[in-house]
């Protein structure tokens, strides 16, 4: 989108929402308030159209994707999340799954002479599967494969490993990057504002111990995603005040790759009695991520969790990353009622996507290095 056309759409827009559109073209910080006015007032299309225009300013058509598996350890938890479906209480853990070291080593090697370039590494918080446990894990995946970047364990998992092993954050995240680890997931971070996190996820990591793991990964030279879970019990305040606090450690650090909402799915969980949002308050979760994140270099929507269709329709709200082929189906959001219960897509499936809505195809490793163009 032009940026005639953009001034052409904000001057039928409202005094406030005219200065905030002012403020986007002269890639001016957007306030709190600026936010918040966004959701609570702007039009999915003025929404999108920012957002769009913000996108193609920096990326162009260009749309990410690499090609990745997952591995995940196990489902049993020592957390009870309300919103998950994934996870079995580790007093019930016959119900759930616990891969061996063996196993997790044969999907790594099932992957081998192949294309992939990265293993997603996310699971339950098993208090067996300790610090020393993965860090042997690290370790012979990267002696099998030094080629194959790890992402592996959100902050949750990670807090736990720590305070078990009675190491800072600092060191717990050195002792697994010498192992192996190259940069770690955004999960786990929900809402962080203390009274929906009370709610919700009362008895894991708070907002505070989240981003001190990020910033430990950081300072540590590796990079990391962030999330955000929305569609639930929060308001617009407690999103804006979760992108605030993931700005801000981004202006300090720089060690953030990519931003992703993440929508609440109702199935199979305590919340189940709380509607799903709607596809349009979907996109303008992302348009005013985009808008909002100036620092953050990418926004992703997480295809498995949105659906084909709907992730080629992110690809308008700012979104320039669909996360990648994820050719070992993951479990957490098809449990939750995701529309993809197979989630795996070829490279020839992702490519033809992309390009069925104008945009170019962009193959990248974990760190948006360009790979392929398409």
């Amino acid at each position: 989108m032009s940026k005639a056309s953009v001034e052409a759409l904000i001057q039928y827009q409202p005094q406030s929402l005219q200065q905030i559109g002012h403020k986007v073209l002269n890639e001016t910080r957007l306030s709190d308030k600026d936010g918040l006015a966004l959701f609570e007032q702007g039009s999915l299309a003025y929404v999108g159209a920012l957002a769009n225009y913000v996108r193609e300013n920096r990326h162009g058509d260009k749309t990410y994707f690499n090609r990745n598996f997952h591995i995940e350890p196990t489902n049993v938890c020592v957390f009870t999340c309300q919103f998950c479906s994934y996870s079995r209480l580790y007093a019930h853990r016959e119900e759930g799954w616990e891969l061996s070291m063996d196993d997790m080593m044969n999907i790594v090697k099932k992957y081998d002479n192949r294309p992939e370039t990265e293993v997603h590494i996310v699971g339950g918080v098993h208090p067996k599967m300790n610090l020393s446990y993965f860090a042997e894990l690290l370790s012979k995946i990267r002696q099998h494969r030094p080629d194959l970047h790890i992402k592996g364990f959100t902050a949750v998992e990670l807090d736990y490993m720590f305070r078990k092993a009675k190491v800072s954050a600092d060191e717990g995240v050195q002792i697994l990057h010498e192992a192996g680890l190259d940069s770690i997931p955004g999960g786990g971070a929900e809402i962080f504002h203390p009274e929906i996190r009370k709610q919700i996820c009362e008895d894991k990591v708070d907002a505070e111990g989240w981003l001190r793991i990020h910033e430990a990964v950081h300072n540590a030279g590796m990079h990391s995603n962030a999330t955000m879970l929305f569609g639930h019990i929060e308001n617009y305040s407690h999103r804006i005040d979760h992108m605030r606090q993931l700005r801000e450690l981004q202006d300090k650090t720089g060690g953030f790759n990519t931003f992703i909402p993440l929508k609440f799915r109702n199935k199979g969980n305590d919340m189940s009695h709380v509607a799903e949002t709607s596809v349009a308050e979907d996109l303008k979760v992302y348009a005013v991520a985009r808008l909002y994140l100036d620092n953050f270099p990418h926004i992703k929507a997480y295809w498995p969790m949105l659906g084909r269709k709907n992730a080629q329709l992110s690809l308008a709200f700012g979104v320039d990353d669909i996360d990648g082929t994820i050719d070992d189906s993951t479990k957490i959001y098809s449990m939750a009622g995701a529309e993809e219960q197979s989630p795996a897509m070829s490279t020839e499936e992702i490519v033809m996507l992309i390009k069925q809505v104008g945009r170019e195809p962009v193959e990248r490793d974990t760190l948006y290095n360009v790979l392929q163009e398409y």
